[in-house]
């Protein structure tokens, strides 16, 4: 399959998805408004929690609510990872298209993109509307940030997110119910990720744990070149760890989804609700 032909196909489920989205304008003007109540969350939390210590901890001198939009904006792109193939495939099957899109000739990789391309693209619009708020009523101002260094930090997270997003996928095409394994990662990941806090402050196995999740590259790569201003060999370490996240967990989610498949077509349940 030649590339131009394969991006035609990665456009046409972007197309349907937005087709579909469009048919809710409303709400897109309560995302946008959510995103101003969250940002002034933290806000307002942050004038009550900032102290000399937290200070401290912080990447470049900022303060907490510049750390926690952060964090909170850019977390959603691990929560859209573990939830955007399951929707996907869900949304298929109560369609009942999943087993006429399986069959066709297109690649699982291509699909499995294809179906990701709107939610995530939706997840970056959504993203500068938090970022936007936060600099235009609270005072988010990320002087000196190395923009390219951000966005390579978000293709690598996204890349490493996809990876397990693709094997909730495989479970939930195997076993249709709730997944509990996604949100186990979404709680970890949440309390050791980074997220409200910087890891430094967790105890020493929890800290550990942290170094085992792609979130806490994430996040600490995001930071550095958001608040901080860190150049390309700063950020590197962050890069590097996330692809090498990428590198495994995208081969190995392709051969579980693809396993998944199979069992699901020889026991005859591919298209059971």
């Amino acid at each position: 399959m030649n590339l131009a032909r394969t991006l035609r196909k990665i456009a046409a489920f972007f197309a349907r998805d937005f087709a579909i989205a469009r048919g809710y304008r409303g709400a897109l003007l309560l995302e946008t408004l959510e995103a101003l109540f969250g940002v002034a969350t933290f806000y307002y939390l942050s004038r009550f929690v900032e102290s000399p210590e937290l200070t401290r901890a912080l990447p470049g001198g900022s303060n907490y609510f510049a750390f926690a939009l952060v964090g909170f904006a850019f977390f959603d792109y691990l929560s859209v990872s573990l939830t955007a193939f399951d929707s996907s495939i869900e949304e298929a099957r109560q369609n009942r298209t999943l087993e006429a899109l399986l069959v066709t000739q297109t690649p699982l990789p291509v699909i499995l993109a294809g179906s990701a391309v709107y939610p995530f693209t939706a997840l970056a619009l959504r993203t500068c509307v938090y970022l936007t708020w936060g600099a235009l009523l609270f005072d988010f101002t990320p002087r000196g940030a190395n923009w390219p260094g951000a966005v390579t930090i978000l293709v690598a997270s996204i890349l490493a997110f996809a990876g397990l997003g693709i094997i909730s996928a495989g479970y939930s095409i195997l076993f249709k119910r709730g997944n509990p394994a996604k949100w186990l990662v979404l709680g970890i990941s949440g309390l050791v990720g980074g997220m409200m806090y910087p890891v430094s402050v967790l105890p020493g196995p929890l800290r550990f744990l942290a170094r085992l999740i792609p979130v806490t590259y994430s996040l600490e790569g995001m930071r550095a070149a958001l608040l901080a201003g860190a150049g390309w060999r700063e950020l590197w370490p962050s890069i590097a760890a996330l692809l090498l996240f990428a590198a495994i967990l995208i081969p190995l989610s392709f051969v579980v989804f693809a396993w998944a498949l199979r069992r699901t077509k020889i026991t005859g349940t591919l298209t059971h609700i």
